[in-house]
């Protein structure tokens, strides 16, 4: 199964817009593909809210532990939604068309931890036995996970 390419985001979330330096603020614009995924991922510095311009978009996030509650809503044109700071959440897009959102994030640096990225390709790689217990797996799929990144 091919990697479903990652949405296009303006700016670069690792950059600033100049306008916004200081304020403790910033702001993307998301493009989705037709049924595009962002996935998961967690900003740890920032809330997020997401305001979709153009499609249907499915978002959801993970309370945290114990309850892990996964908390979804779609999302059509003019819908807004709130992603808590530190919170796991996603987006797809459901449509058959392109899909456009603003995102607005409550730092200038909110930085982004995408959490497959994080935890199969890290460098190096995390031991394949602690990942086959903590995911609850074979090792050997462990190690096919961690080849695709």
């Amino acid at each position: 199964m091919d990697a479903e390419p990652a949405p296009k985001v303006y700016p670069s979330p690792e950059l600033s817009l100049t306008g916004l330096n200081t304020l403790g603020i910033s702001m993307a614009r998301i493009d989705f593909a037709p049924m595009g995924i962002n996935p998961p991922h967690t900003h740890p510095r920032a809330t997020e809210i997401l305001t979709v311009i153009e499609g249907r978009i499915l978002v959801g996030f993970v309370t945290s532990n114990p309850e892990n509650l996964l908390i979804t809503k779609v999302l059509e044109k003019g819908d807004v939604f709130v992603f808590p700071q530190g919170l796991i959440h996603f987006q797809k897009n459901l449509g058959h068309e392109y899909a456009i959102a603003i995102a607005g994030l409550s730092s200038q640096n909110p930085r982004v931890i995408t959490i497959a990225n994080a935890v199969f390709g890290s460098n190096p790689d995390i031991a394949g036995d602690i990942l086959a217990k903590s995911f609850q797996v074979d090792m050997n799929v462990v190690y096919q996970i961690q080849s695709k990144f």
